[in-house]
């Protein structure tokens, strides 16, 4: 089949209704036979172009859906076609380094898509059974991450963060580095952030050569909700299609998990249901496991998934954020204090966490150092406050020793991204384990103890520090807190 109108056209037969009411994107439409079942896609406008999702049978006669396009120039009296499907969405390998939108339209000025297959949106998670349970790492030469927060191989990560601390920057440096080395498929899912990112990055892509193995669909901050709403079940059905017929491990990319929980409450609102906390709609729960409950391994192939998280106002505590966070098996937090800092990747160790980060499956030495630099770090967080009220001088000769190897450690953990090379002016760095284990221990042995803290910012391997304090052996040959004034409190 080569469009989704062929689908359609296999129906028995095509039957209308009339619209009766239209209330910005909800439009009630009358049927005088059957009515259409809930999830079905009508069609009405000049030239069907505005199309609607039932969502509620009202009484015998009347249904009540959603516009999943603009509703300018509906009007009541208009005639709408039943097309007897749900909304699909375009599989096979025609759909590989093309850019779509919710319909399996194509943005990216290139031709139509042509010998795809069109599939239902709406599938069920994989049954238990069919499920894999294997742990594997999955190496992204974030420093940060790799050391303290290792991702799964098949897992849930999310970035969590609120306005401006770097998820979309984080997300596009994953990318960058994981996509070049991922055997399989990568989809970009869009959820209602700003177009000019999914250009940039569909640029980004293109000159970095990996667009090929990579699909990218959209809809972004000026789609209505009805359209937001749907675009993470179209990516998730197009993943499940590569995992299940092609045998591919899929990464998959959404930017931002949120936009979707949030164009469920503007549904929900607009269909007259009454809110919950905070005015999110009841169904919150309900919505977002249907959508993560997909993303799973199974015998025939793993979908792994990394989410940008938007935190409002920084409320880790929203309910948002708290539905989104039990479902992840890794959660990356950005702070804004770090941010503040010019500590970037501006994640807060101390707050994230991941299941993978266990004995058993990083290995004991990775596993006791990842705690030591927690605790180093834990122990400068609450040191913190008597700086800044006391001074450094006042703390006994081990806090103050502590102090140095935990700025030394937040330096090192910063790193030059490939995706800001532009703007930093700084060439991006992609570090292994080994060697971001090697540095976080050389430091917690002292060993740069007599190094200026700025030499260990923004670079890749703890090597690299060495070269401006070897070039200029009589400066700033410091105690270990040296540098360590009440700038940081």
């Amino acid at each position: 089949m080569s469009d989704p109108t062929s689908t359609e056209a296999s129906q028995p037969r095509s039957h209308f209704g009339t619209v009766v009411a239209v209330r910005g994107s909800v439009v009630d439409v009358g049927f005088t036979e059957r009515l259409p079942a809930i999830h079905t896609m009508l069609r009405t406008g000049p030239n069907d172009e505005i199309a609607i999702e039932v969502l509620a049978q009202l009484n015998a006669h009347l249904v009540r859906g959603i516009a999943l396009t603009p509703t300018q120039g509906l009007a009541r009296g208009m005639q709408v076609t039943d097309t007897g499907a749900p909304l699909l969405a375009p599989v096979g390998k025609p759909i590989l380094s093309r850019m779509l939108d919710v319909f399996g339209n194509t943005i990216d000025r290139g031709e139509p898509l042509e010998d795809v297959q069109w599939r239902s949106v709406h599938q069920s998670p994989p049954a238990l059974v069919r499920r894999s349970t294997k742990s594997e790492v999955f190496e992204t030469g974030i420093k940060a991450i790799d050391v303290l927060l290792p991702l799964e191989r098949g897992g849930k990560a999310g970035l969590f963060g609120g306005a401006g601390v770097g998820k979309t920057v984080l997300l596009a440096e994953l990318i960058h580095n994981m996509v070049g080395h991922q055997e399989g498929t990568s989809i970009f899912c869009g959820i209602g952030e700003r177009c000019r990112e999914g250009e940039e990055l569909y640029r980004e892509m293109k000159s970095a050569g990996v667009l090929d193995n990579m699909v990218m669909i959209f809809g972004q901050m000026n789609e209505p909700p009805g359209s937001r709403f749907r675009v993470g079940h179209a990516a998730l059905t197009m993943a499940e299609y590569f995992r299940d017929e092609e045998h591919h491990d899929v990464l998959l990319l959404i930017d931002n998990i949120f936009r979707f929980i949030q164009a469920g409450m503007e549904v929900s609102g607009l269909m007259g249901q009454m809110p919950s906390r905070l005015g999110y709609q009841p169904t919150m729960g309900t919505e977002l496991s249907g959508l993560e409950e997909r993303i799973a391994n199974t015998d025939s192939g793993a979908i792994t998934s990394i989410q940008a998280v938007y935190v409002p106002a920084d409320d880790f505590t929203d309910p948002a954020a708290v539905h989104t966070f039990s479902h992840l098996s890794a959660s990356i937090v950005l702070s804004r204090q770090r941010a503040s800092e010019g500590l970037f990747p501006a994640i807060d160790p101390l707050q994230s966490n991941s299941k993978m980060a266990t004995p058993g499956i990083v290995g004991e030495q990775h596993y006791e150092l990842a705690q030591q630099i927690r605790r180093t770090l834990a122990q400068y967080d609450d040191l913190k406050d008597i700086i800044a009220m006391l001074g450094l001088e006042q703390l006994s000769l081990d806090d103050q020793n502590v102090v140095a190897r935990a700025r030394r450690l937040e330096r090192f953990l910063t790193q030059p991204f490939f995706t800001t090379e532009q703007f930093t002016g700084l060439k991006g760095k992609s570090v292994s384990l080994e060697d971001s284990l090697d540095g976080c221990r050389r430091i917690l042995n002292d060993e740069f103890k007599d190094f200026p803290e700025k030499s260990l910012y923004m670079i890749g391997k703890i090597d690299e520090a060495r070269m401006p304090s070897e070039s200029n052996p009589d400066t700033d040959k410091e105690t270990p807190h040296a540098n360590t004034s009440t700038h940081d409190a």
